[in-house]
């Protein structure tokens, strides 16, 4: 996994250095567009969308792969078939992008498509070490869940930090993404204090209009009260604006205490696309 900044205190150009992003399976050209403003082997995940099929999941990896960064495909549990379909992903996955990571992630549907229920039985399954898988990444919600209680996502997710690491695979944790440190900085703490000693990515949104990212906050469960989002930097009575994850970042390195939360990088989710999100982590890990 790329480097993820350690040092006591990070500034938040610190912090943004070695961020990860997140694309779709259709986002190959727009990634070749932004790629100048990406360093060299920055992973870039690719999300598993029901709309999309495995042979553009493919392509949208191995394109992350021609522009020199390194893919991390999304693997979403409840969408996959079979396992034969799972195998035939990950060897046409590894002919043509060579990911030696994923994202396992349970998925959308309320009820799985093909034999795997949740995150937890793809990395069970001994599919991802058998085709050069060596890393896996799985969700984290500083938040919770909507639809999945607190005590529940726990206990997933540390059933899945022991499976990762019997199936001799390092693991990461990528967050869902907000508008508030608060929460993130007590999930981080509590996720030390149950001896979880991951790297951990948090989610933010890249700069985007504020109605849009309103949308994705609804869509997701994640919180937008007034007064989140005047801490975040945008208004709740002004949605024709575009906002940034400044304050965030800034907020979240000037709290951020290593003995307390552990590896801490970030992760940017591109709704305002790619070239924008790219270019910003640029000019704010320069400029800060």
């Amino acid at each position: 996994m790329t480097s993820i900044p350690s040092a006591h205190h990070p500034s938040p150009a610190g912090l943004v250095h070695g961020f990860s992003l997140e694309m779709t399976g259709k986002d190959g050209p727009a990634l070749a567009e932004a790629a100048a403003a990406i360093p060299p082997a920055t992973h870039v995940n690719v999300t598993y969308l029901g709309n999309e099929d495995l042979h553009m999941r493919v392509s949208a990896a191995a394109a992350v792969r021609a522009c020199g960064f390194d893919p991390v495909p999304h693997i979403s549990a409840r969408r996959v078939l079979s396992a034969t379909e799972l195998e035939g992903f990950l060897r046409e996955l590894q002919e043509q992008a060579a990911p030696s990571s994923v994202f396992a992630v349970g998925g959308d549907p309320a009820a799985p498509l093909g034999p795997y229920p949740d995150a937890l039985s793809l990395i069970t399954s001994g599919q991802l070490e058998a085709h050069g898988i060596t890393q896996v990444a799985f969700g984290g919600y500083p938040e919770g869940h909507p639809e999945i209680d607190d005590a529940t996502l726990w206990k997933a997710l540390e059933d899945k930090v022991a499976a990762a690491r019997d199936a001799g695979l390092a693991g990461s944790i990528i967050t869902q993404f907000g508008f508030d440190t608060a929460p993130v900085l007590t999930w981080l703490a509590e996720l030390r204090e149950r001896g979880v000693d991951l790297p951990v990515r948090i989610g933010i949104p890249g700069p985007a209009g504020v109605k849009r990212l309103l949308a994705y906050a609804r869509r997701f469960g994640v919180a937008s009260s007034a007064g989140i989002a005047h801490k975040y930097g945008f208004s709740l009575t002004n949605l024709l604006g575009t906002t940034g994850p400044d304050r965030f970042v800034t907020d979240l390195a000037g709290a951020l205490a290593p003995e307390v939360h552990g590896e801490v990088g970030l992760h940017l989710y591109t709704f305002g696309g790619l070239q924008a999100t790219a270019r910003w982590a640029m000019e704010f890990g320069t400029a800060s």
